[in-house]
């Protein structure tokens, strides 16, 4: 028996979309969320704990009709709906016990946005009704209390979508890692000061995809956007009082949903169709599309967060909650909560979410935040934990690019070198180890290491260089200018009084804090951010670029800008080094010419191929062999290293061997310029290719034996003619 409530909101019955009961069928567990057939949708929810469930059908009003969900298979609450369609805005409403010492924390005053939604109808508006499941007093023990007051009022109401689109042949890019350039940014940073992308679409998909922002990415070489969060956020409470958002969008509350702020067409269903044009359109240009997903925790934040969806469907089914005391909640990931993979329906949704993105909206791969918490099958983190393991034998999300952040702040949770093979990582030792090299603060063994694809993290265990997901800067930090241009962080925008943010950044201002018009410590400034462009981009494994790094983006300072979504984070065009960027895109195009600079396998030092030289040398300053006591020297800031492009042991597609051209890279980290002698017996002639320092007057050529001066903190790189 299906039942419709007479209940409703504060507006009258006649503006409600009504259900009339013979409209009503029971439905079925699969798949989860709406789905609608063309004659109405069926809604199926999740709740092992619940003792009853109410789906709520949503008018432009505030009107609300509520039926009553008596049908459950498998947990499964489900029910279809005849005559509702695409566009609808529904939400549910779930009963159970409220025991928050055994973590049961069931609120039907709550409207609850649908964990399966492919759309969000915009933000929660904190300020319409209380979105916390208990009555604030300011107490720790507040959330003993239950709160009978109706949030409706301040809910997003999840929408059914239409699913259909006109992808035009397009799929997966599925281009080889070897070959990949990552651009890490933002989808409203990106272009919301882009003065040749048109007003109405700055800041969102239709941005992103414009002719001026594609054809931007096109000209610069990167062959991938790696997208910061795009599910769709929840904004944390506090940051509203202050004027403030959560810019980054580490704050997910709709794992199949596109992110309704970021859509210049509207919030019904329209994000979803943007987003896909967005991907659709960059696919074109050749360009993939990573998504960095936030897996490891949600919006709803502590035991005194507020409860927007999977606290009140089912709170310990979803999270991981202490097992002394499950009121308090495992934290792993620094924000209040950790999600529970190891709940079999969790993990589906999971699953379920990246098969979605994958197969319905045609993305290339994920960036997993915090990916250590998902490893946690209780506490340890296990590389053969169930999520792994259904991540390997899945035909899909195996076949895309998979990429974890491989931490998290729990106990044992830096997990660098650690990942299983399939998954490439965001490599922080060679982030501090670069930074280090380039202010003379670490040995050039460490440096060698780091440069050639860190076998010591990845090789044991059959992974390659390309495991390693090479930055020197990312989103959560300072950007490369900001790492050149300052010793400390100036967090103050972010209004808790500078005590944010990391402390140890590595990071070196050259001589002056800040803005300075000091010649030489803008020239020195200059070629730090050159060598570090080259150094990343020339590296083995897998460069990744920090957007608006190319052309000298400021955040004046700030570290840790997640909460700025303001000029400060927005990209400044008007203000670009076009120097620095046309240095930037001409490493990019070396390292896609140039197959030695993007080896499949590790360097090995010997010959393998047969060209008469081992495929790496490493030379002293005086074109002399490194040999085992000068690794170590504490005051060994200089190197130069020898790349044979005849030796590599590859083949293209067509079962072609591939052969390119050598290099010898000159590096010198030295706080005084240096001279290095062309080493002898490598080649008889070397063409300078790409220096460091924009006012050097490099030779065009250069001898065996020759000497060339290389400035302090600059870098000189030479190919065998």
């Amino acid at each position: 028996m299906l039942g419709v409530a007479a209940e409703t909101s504060s507006t009258a019955a006649s503006a409600v979309p009504v259900a009339h009961p013979e409209a009503l069928k029971p439905g079925r567990p699969f798949p989860q969320g709406s789905t609608w057939d063309g004659e109405g949708v069926n809604f199926s929810l999740f709740s092992e704990n619940a003792e009853r469930v109410e789906l709520c059908l949503l008018d432009d009003d505030g009107g609300e009709q509520r039926i009553d969900i008596k049908d459950r298979t498998a947990f499964m609450w489900h029910v279809y709906v005849e005559g509702v369609g695409p566009g609808q805005r529904y939400g549910y409403r779930v009963y159970g016990p409220h025991a928050p010492d055994q973590g049961l924390r069931f609120n039907p005053a709550k409207l609850l946005i649908d964990p399966y939604a492919k759309a969000i109808d915009g933000g929660v508006d904190w300020k319409a009704a209380n979105v916390l499941p208990y009555p604030p007093q300011g107490g720790e023990d507040d959330d003993l209390v239950l709160d009978q007051s109706d949030d409706a009022a301040a809910i997003p109401g999840s929408v059914v979508v239409d699913p259909s689109f006109d992808w035009e042949g397009d799929r997966v890019i599925g281009r080889r890692w070897s070959e990949t350039v990552i651009y890490e940014t933002h989808v409203k940073g990106f272009t919301m000061r882009h003065p040749d992308v048109p007003e109405d679409v700055r800041g969102t998909y239709a941005g992103l995809a414009s002719e001026p922002a594609v054809k931007y990415l096109q000209d610069l070489g990167v062959t991938a956007v790696e997208l910061l969060p795009v599910h769709h956020i929840a904004d944390e409470s506090f940051l509203i009082d202050k004027g403030l958002s959560n810019y980054w969008g580490y704050s997910s509350i709709g794992y199949f949903a596109p992110h309704a702020a970021y859509s210049s067409a509207g919030t019904r269903g329209e994000q979803l169709n943007e987003f896909k044009t967005m991907v659709k359109t960059l696919h074109s240009a050749r360009i993939e599309v990573i998504m960095d997903v936030v897996y490891n925790h949600t919006a709803e934040g502590n035991h005194l967060g507020p409860m927007l969806s999977f606290k009140g469907i089912d709170n310990p089914s979803y999270y991981r909650l202490s097992p002394e005391d499950p009121r308090y909640y495992m934290d792993f990931t620094g924000t209040g909560n950790s999600l529970n993979p190891v709940n079999p329906n969790v993990l589906r949704l999971i699953m379920d979410s990246l098969r979605y993105f994958v197969l319905e909206c045609h993305v290339d791969g994920f960036r997993f935040d915090l990916a250590a918490t998902l490893a946690r099958e209780l506490f340890d983190v296990d590389r053969l934990s169930a999520f792994f393991d259904i991540i390997h034998q899945d035909p899909i999300i195996s076949g895309v690019k998979l990429i974890a952040e491989p931490w998290d702040v729990g106990p044992g949770g830096y997990q660098v070198g650690n990942f299983p093979i399939l998954w490439t990582e965001w490599n922080g030792e060679y982030r501090d180890s670069i930074r280090d090299f380039w202010r003379g603060q670490t040995p050039v063994a460490e440096f060698a290491q780091r440069f050639t694809g860190s076998a010591d993290l990845y090789e044991d265990d059959g992974r390659r260089p390309v495991a390693s997901i090479n930055f020197i800067t990312a989103h959560d930090g300072f950007t490369l200018a900001d790492l050149v241009s300052y010793n400390e962080k100036h967090n103050e925008a972010n209004l808790e009084d500078n005590q944010d943010g990391a402390d140890d950044n590595r990071s070196w201002n050259c001589g002056a804090e800040g803005p300075t018009d000091d010649a030489a410590v803008l020239a020195l400034r200059a070629r730090q951010q050159r060598n570090f462009i080259t150094t990343l981009l020339l590296s083995q494994g897998v460069p990744m670029l920090l957007g608006g790094d190319e052309f000298g983006r400021s955040q004046g300072g700030n570290n840790n800008a997640w909460c700025q979504d303001s000029e400060i984070s927005w990209f400044d065009w008007d203000g670009a080094d076009p120097g620095l960027q046309e240095f930037t895109r001409r490493v990019i195009e070396l390292r896609r010419r140039e197959p030695v600079f993007r080896r499949r396998d590790f360097l090995v030092g010997d010959e393998v191929v047969g060209s008469g030289l081992p495929d790496v040398m490493w030379f002293g300053c005086g074109g002399e062999e490194m040999q085992d006591a000068d690794w170590d020297r504490g005051d060994a800031h200089a190197l130069g290293v020898f790349l044979n492009g005849e030796e590599i042991p590859h083949h293209d597609r067509d079962g072609n061997p591939i052969e390119g051209r050598s290099f010898l890279l000159l590096f010198n980290a030295h706080h005084e310029p240096l001279t290095f002698t062309v080493p002898s017996g490598l080649g008889e002639d070397w063409v300078t290719v790409i220096g460091s320092d924009p006012e050097a007057d490099y030779p065009g050529t250069s001898k065996p034996g020759d000497q060339v001066e290389i400035n302090s903190r600059s870098l000189l790189i030479l190919r065998r003619a």
